[in-house]
């Protein structure tokens, strides 16, 4: 999901004293987390989301924006202190995040579609190995493309957001399956993951943005047979 990727913001040291701004530790340490089991459940639900997210946007939206809501109450709980602020202030941010965007689903569904196009440009940068401290710039001009699409066009908000997070979840399980039989099946056992992963910068937004593109692109067919789906 987006949120999985706006929740890796961390920087950690890399060679040379620079700062690595894509968490490819954090993702890294997801994959190798996951169980066959969970990669494979993962796979699944991923397909789903990748294809059909048309069809369950809204509370993917109401998910989305309580974790990020979650998130932030944490943050305020944390800074607040007292026992037991930093639970409280993540129940109250799940809860009026999702009553707020509930009643906006528009709007989130917009802010969504922005924050997708952000992450799809900004890998674009990433992928054709320019500057990784100027990535943001990549990232903006996606944040305001798929902000003024929401405004022409809502459904293209809705197929890009659902899209990405259905090519996310479907990603990072993909590669955990692959670690998974190179660790522990393959004699003997392969790193070829891990090396392409840190040593080429096109192979992550490729195993991303690549489904991203094929799911809007069937999720639009789909859309235009369906005279039932609208907002």
């Amino acid at each position: 999901m987006i949120e999985f990727l706006l929740a890796a913001a961390e920087t950690a040291p890399q060679g040379g004293g620079q700062t690595q701004i894509v968490p490819l530790d954090f993702i890294w340490e997801q994959i190798t987390s996951l169980t066959w089991l969970q990669a494979v459940i993962g796979i699944s639900f991923g397909m789903v989301y990748l294809l059909y997210g048309w069809r369950i946007f809204r509370i993917m939206v109401v998910i989305c924006f309580a974790f990020a809501g979650m998130y932030a109450g944490m943050l305020v709980g944390q800074r607040l202190g007292g026992q037991g602020s930093e639970l409280w202030g993540g129940v109250i941010g799940v809860c009026a995040a999702a009553a707020v965007s509930m009643s906006l689903i528009k709007w989130g569904v917009s802010v969504l579609g922005a924050a997708a196009g952000g992450i799809v440009t900004g890998g674009l940068w990433y992928a054709f190995g320019l500057p990784e401290q100027y990535i943001w710039a990549g990232a903006v001009i996606g944040i305001v493309a798929g902000g003024l699409m929401s405004f022409i066009l809502l459904k293209i908000s809705v197929m890009l957001f659902t899209s990405l997070g259905g090519s996310v979840i479907l990603g990072i399980s993909f590669l955990a399956l692959l670690y998974q039989y190179q660790t522990k099946v393959m004699n003997p056992p392969s790193g070829n993951i891990h090396e392409m992963m840190f040593g080429k910068t096109w192979f992550l937004p490729l195993i991303i943005i690549v489904p991203t593109m094929i799911g809007m692109v069937v999720q639009n067919k789909l859309i235009k047979k369906s005279s039932e789906w609208d907002f």
